[in-house]
């Protein structure tokens, strides 16, 4: 190996366990998940080193960064698999972006920059040669800025650019359609039991029961994250947030390894069994982007990353998900939403060939400048003073060629590092140089 392989290696690891250092500690054996999870592709690891994405780009000249570009709600994660359906609040299905765990301000081009990085290695995984590549993700941001100019020429373009059944189709269709199928009984038949007349979580080995001490603390946080859901939002049905059942949950994804969690049962629109709900009590984690973005502003404006993630959420998804909020534990942030039957992700096994990965492309694109330049109408605008829209045309002016050929150029290079960097990962890791984490244990 190299000096610089050598030095490159201490970086990717250095980076990862300074990220995740706390709750690395609080669980060395999820976060041994987490990384293996991590070793099995470029693309998985690629996931779960946002970190490491930005750490490189911190230092980065952004052409296209100015006081007001730099500085806008960002995703900070985004990547091919982080879109899917989600039911909003105004009752309809709507296709989006999803996870917004690290989103932050930040400047807009690195989460096209991401994306692009992503696609080139989900490219690479499906064999499609480089020029494909650089034809599609050129695709992608010619159909995001054509959907970000479309939004000066209106005020109201929450729900009139949202995807949705009636236009769509292809692979964005699919997806929802198989969340229409979808049902609430379903879910509750899946995670819950019914016994003595009651519905109660099923016992397995996901899910722990609290004790009393425990689940006390569960419900003043959860009474607490009453208050933090908007008034237009909030039921006024006498019933609906009374708590029937709570457990500690584990089994996330490679982004969620090691966040204590918990779900929550709660009654719903009436006494009936059928229309109980589930909610997720998350912990909410630092983000990747916040690691690295030196604004006071906003640091100084979160209370905590439940907060932090909320906040996000809302300035970044129109129409969002009515129960979702924020509380503490014990002075630690977590994020609350419901665990909904309507979510269903953007599967990319069967899509493989580039004229059917350029439509979806289209839908992509245009998604993407919905969350930047799209808020819900409860959203706190405080921190962000201006239009998005009109800063990213402003910057951009007529260099919409030089703007596509420097963030394809970034993807495409950028693909080529995360493949080395997860060689470096794997080998870190089962040589067992990972700080607090051996391979085995």
């Amino acid at each position: 190996m190299s000096s610089d392989d050598d030095d490159r290696r201490q970086h990717v690891v250095d980076t990862l366990t300074e990220a995740f250092d706390d709750l690395l500690r609080a669980d060395p054996r999820g976060f041994r998940t987490k990384f293996r999870k991590m070793a099995a592709d470029p693309f998985a690891f690629f996931r779960g080193s946002a970190c490491v994405f930005y750490a490189d780009l911190a230092g980065a000249e952004d052409r296209w960064g100015d006081d007001r570009t730099s500085r806008v709600w960002i995703h900070g994660d985004l990547h091919v698999e982080n879109f899917g359906t989600y039911m909003n609040s105004e009752g309809l299905l709507v296709f989006d972006v999803n996870d917004f765990d690290e989103a932050y301000l930040g400047p807009f081009s690195w989460d096209l920059r991401r994306f692009v990085a992503s696609l080139a290695l989900l490219c690479w995984q499906k064999a499609l040669p480089e020029e494909d590549v650089r034809r599609l993700a050129a695709v992608y941001l010619r159909a995001y800025l054509d959907q970000v100019r479309r939004y000066l020429g209106t005020d109201d373009d929450t729900s009139e650019f949202a995807l949705r059944l009636d236009n769509t189709e292809g692979a964005v269709h699919g997806a929802l359609q198989t969340a229409r199928a979808g049902t609430r009984i379903g879910l509750l038949g899946s995670m819950t039991v019914v016994t003595d007349h009651e519905r109660r979580f099923v016992d397995d080995t996901t899910v722990r029961h609290l004790d009393a001490a425990e689940r006390s603390q569960v419900l003043a946080a959860f009474d607490r994250y009453l208050e933090t859901i908007p008034a237009d939002k909030l039921s006024g049905r006498a019933v609906y947030y009374d708590v029937k059942d709570v457990v500690a949950k584990s089994g996330f994804g490679i982004g969620s390894a090691g966040l204590p969690a918990y779900n929550v049962l709660i009654e719903g629109f009436d006494q009936a069994l059928e229309n109980d709900i589930v909610l997720s009590m998350k912990q909410g984690n630092r983000s990747a982007v916040g690691r690295v973005v030196g604004d006071e502003r906003a640091r100084g404006f979160f209370e905590h990353d439940g907060h932090r993630t909320v906040v996000s959420q809302r300035a970044l998804q129109a129409h969002a998900d009515h129960f979702l909020g924020w509380t503490s534990i014990a002075g630690t942030g977590f994020v609350v939403a419901e665990l909904s039957p309507y979510e269903t992700d953007l599967e990319w096994d069967d899509i493989t060939e580039p004229d059917e990965i350029e439509p979806l492309l289209v839908d992509l694109g245009r998604a993407t400048a919905k969350v930047h330049c799209a808020s819900d109408e409860d959203s706190d605008e405080e921190l962000v003073e201006f239009q998005t829209e009109e800063a990213i045309v402003a910057v951009i002016g007529d260099d919409e060629d030089a703007f596509v050929d420097d963030v394809v150029g970034f993807g495409i290079t950028y693909a080529e590092t995360a493949r080395h960097d997860h060689a470096l990962f794997v080998d870190a890791f089962r040589a067992g140089d990972i700080a607090g984490l051996a391979a085995r244990g």
